[in-house]
């Protein structure tokens, strides 16, 4: 393994090959982070769509299963499968994903804004901008605390 490759990332397509993660996040309305996960830059986002959908939410004692999922799922143009469109369907969510190919302006910017504060609030973290940590179980720790602070502050009063 070169010198600076830590093992939990992997070559990033759009940055020359050099080594880098992807913080994936479910979130809810405000912002608030439901699921999170890191994986290697290249695996395809695609791939952790369900996976934070099926982590999301109290489970049951019983079955395991989710007790709430969400009523719709908003993602960009990297969420765009027919496949999975069809799996969320499935589980009584409506997919609202863009779709690849067609012209800018879908529409979904009034929703996805929320994702992109919760990165901006993530990535307040130092630790979280760059990967500097060796190991994949070190990321998703670090971005597990993040996770837990960002949801702290909207149960702290604001006078605190």
């Amino acid at each position: 393994m070169p010198s600076g490759v830590s093992r939990g990332s992997g070559k990033n397509p759009t940055d020359r090959g050099r080594p880098g993660v992807k913080q994936h996040v479910l979130v809810d309305g405000q912002g608030i982070p439901l699921a999170g996960d890191v994986t290697p830059a290249n695996i395809p986002e695609i791939k952790e769509l369900l996976p934070l959908v099926d982590s999301a939410g109290p489970l049951d004692e019983q079955s395991g299963e989710p007790t709430h999922r969400p009523e719709a799922a908003y993602g960009d143009r990297a969420y765009d499968s027919e496949p999975h469109r069809a799996k969320l369907r499935q589980r009584q969510i409506d997919p609202k994903l863009g779709k690849r190919r067609t012209a800018h302006g879908s529409g979904l910017g009034k929703y996805r804004w929320v994702v992109e504060r919760f990165f901006s609030w993530a990535h307040g973290f130092r630790k979280l901008r760059f990967v500097t940590e060796k190991t994949q179980e070190m990321q998703f720790a670090f971005f597990n605390l993040a996770l837990a602070l960002i949801c702290l502050r909207f149960l702290q009063p604001s006078n605190c």
